[in-house]
């Protein structure tokens, strides 16, 4: 009998033993995924921020005045269209499938 007690007893310490160890992988399983839940939510709020900055930035408010302080560019009106008068031969490279493009050079103009 002293050895079904001495056996029962090493069963009931190894299931004892087994409890806490899955008890315990339990509980550090559950801190990663509370890890993983939270950086989600950062990354969420984060790719929030990010898509309105990004509709910030593409304004056609904020594009025409970057054109205007940076490429020095500006609207085209009618007062500043300039027309551009093909040559002989850039008028039959153009028909023949050319670029159709004439330089200010085959024009004799400067640019503006």
């Amino acid at each position: 009998m002293t050895r079904l007690s001495l056996v029962l007893l090493l069963a009931v310490m190894a299931s004892a033993l087994y409890l806490v160890n899955v008890q315990y992988q339990s509980r550090h399983l559950y801190t990663e995924l509370e890890h993983a839940n939270s950086e989600g939510r950062r990354l969420d709020t984060e790719r929030d921020r990010l898509q309105v900055e990004r509709r910030a930035q593409a304004a056609p408010q904020r594009v025409e005045k970057l054109a205007r302080e940076r490429l020095q560019m500006r609207p085209a009106t009618p007062a500043i269209t300039h027309y551009v008068a093909y040559s002989d031969g850039s008028a039959a490279a153009a028909a023949q499938g050319g670029t159709g493009m004439a330089t200010p050079r085959e024009v004799g103009g400067k640019l503006p």
